[in-house]
Order: C-alpha cells, then structure tokens, then sequence
C-alpha cells in the first residue's frame, strides 16, 4: 500500500471506563452507550485512547519507565542470550540507515526468567510491575472486546468464545534513538505497520513520536497521556470481525537526540487457534472477506515477511 506524506491533526476518541471512579457495570446503559463508541472507534480509527486512574497500574508503569534505560544499558552479550523460538519473542537491535532501533518481547509466563536473565541478583520490582501491567492489561482487553460485541449485538453466549483471540499476552520493550547519520532536522521513522495481534496497549515516557494513518490516507502524530494508552486494533481482530474493524497502520518518527521509550501489552491467541468471522457475516453487506488461518502459520508468516498487507496476503479472499 502507497503510503501519504501528508500530515492531519487526528483527534483519537478518548474513554474512562470509570465513572466517579466505578468501573462501568457490564449492561447498564452507561455500558451500552460506551459500547457502541468503542465499536465506533474501532471501526472509524482502529485505536482510541483509554484513560486510566487505578493506582496499581500508575505505580507499574511508573517502576517500568525507570527499568527501561538501564533495561537497554546492560551488556550487549547479557541482551543477546533472551532468545526464543517464538517469533518476536527475542531481543532486536535493527541499526536502519538513519535509526537505531532495540527491542525485547516477552512471553507473560517468562516475566521472571526475563529479569533474572538481565539482572542475575533478580529485579523483584519489575517483576512485580510487569505482572501487573500484563493481568490487569488482560482484564480491560475482556473489557474492551465485551464491549465490541455488545456494540455489535453478537449473542452473550458468543462473547466466552472470544476469550480465544486474547488468550496469550505478550510484553514488549522499546527504545528509538536517531543514529550518528541523522541531524538535528531529520525526522526518522520505523517502517509503518499493522500489529500482527489482537488488541495493543502501548504507552510511552512522554516523548512523542507514534503516528498513525487515517483511512484517508493522511498521517497524524498521537499524543498519549501520562496516565492513558493508545488501545490498537490489531490484525487478528480485523479478520475476526470480517474487516468491520479496523487495523491501525501506525510508525513511529524520532529526530534529534531525543530517545524514545515505549511499552506494550499485545494481546493474541494461542497459536494452535484458527481465526475465522462467525456472527459478523452477512452475504450482501459483509461477504466473507478472509478464509479461516491457524494464527502461528501467520504469525511465523509476518515474521519473515515484514509486509504492512501481510494478513491481506496471507489471508484475504
């Protein structure tokens, strides 16, 4: 796909689902009226910003963008040695012509081996931190989902089965820093994409930098508040709602001598689940659209063909 180069000022729909500091009772019509603007969002966007007043996530995220400079900072050989033989479950260092770019994804279940990799005394606070980011991230994802099958009016019965599409959950770290090519004007961007998952939590240390593309073709720089995310959606749940919902192609640019730190929950299915539409058919309106696809086959797909169409390819009819 051609991408733009033109700018917009996008305004992402933005959502507390608490109200008076209570969260919002599934089936109230407070529920249903939020409901229908999450599906909205989803579909119109692909992402929203979703605020947050839980002290527990504040401090989690707080210990988090501390560990994250001297999570990058350790040796190059203590990095090298978290490998895994899932796709972007490893640590990444890609040096593009005008960008650095490192990453470390992991696996919710390998929290502690992770830290006592990078720091062999144990970092008990980061532990603690990143498992509770990544169960309470589970949690509003349930919620969220919840939410787009109510504003769908899919069966309540329907709405266990999705638990299948956010089953796993996936940590991932980055930093970007312009390389010594750059100067102080250039503007250097990570290749656009789609996330490959279900839905993405990402947040980041107040450096800006995530852009995402409009439906219109135009990019729009989005600022994530200190106590909020960027929610995603990601391929998964594109197919899964026959492209009723839309993915969010999304890059991020940095310039300068700026580093920037951000953080992700990615939400996914096991690998062994089959993604495929079911209630969300209809043979005039929405014809199938992707044929049913084991989600590890796309997954080690993407990972080896790093395509902004990669489900299109992959999966589309």
């Amino acid at each position: 796909m051609e991408m733009a180069c033109e700018n917009e000022v996008m305004v992402l729909p933005c959502f507390d689902f608490c109200k008076g500091g209570v969260t919002l009772e599934e089936g109230s019509e407070e529920w249903k009226e939020m409901s229908m603007k999450v599906r909205e969002a989803c579909e119109s966007y692909g992402c929203f910003i979703l605020k947050y007043d839980e002290i527990s996530i504040k401090g989690a995220r707080e210990v988090i963008f501390k560990s994250m400079k001297p999570l990058f900072d350790v040796s190059e050989e203590t990095k090298q040695q978290h490998i895994s033989p899932k796709p972007f479950n490893t640590y990444k260092f890609k040096n593009f012509e005008n960008l650095n770019y490192e990453s470390f994804g992991v696996d919710d279940a390998e929290i502690e081996n992770f830290t006592n990799l990078m720091w062999p005394q144990g970092n008990t606070p980061l532990r603690e931190a990143l498992e509770c980011m990544s169960s309470k991230m589970s949690e509003i994802s349930m919620f969220v989902l919840k939410m787009i099958m109510e504003g769908y009016g899919v069966s309540q019965n329907y709405i266990s089965a999705v638990e299948s599409i956010k089953s796993c959950s996936n940590i991932r770290f980055n930093k970007y820093k312009a390389s010594a090519n750059s100067n102080d004007y250039d503007h250097v961007t990570r290749f656009p994409h789609t996330d490959k998952k279900s839905l993405t939590f990402l947040c980041d240390d107040g450096v800006q930098g995530l852009h995402v593309l409009s439906k219109t073709g135009k990019w729009s720089e989005i600022t994530i508040p200190q106590h909020g995310f960027v929610v995603l959606v990601g391929d998964i749940l594109k197919a899964w709602s026959n492209g009723r919902l839309h993915a969010a192609t999304h890059r991020v640019e940095v310039s300068g001598e700026r580093e920037r730190y951000s953080f992700g929950v990615f939400l996914a299915p096991k690998e062994e689940v089959i993604v495929e539409p079911h209630e969300l058919l209809d043979d005039t309106l929405h014809p199938l659209r992707y044929r049913p696809f084991n989600y590890g086959k796309f997954l080690s797909y993407c990972a080896s063909n790093l395509k902004d169409d990669a489900l299109e390819v992959f999966a589309g009819l």
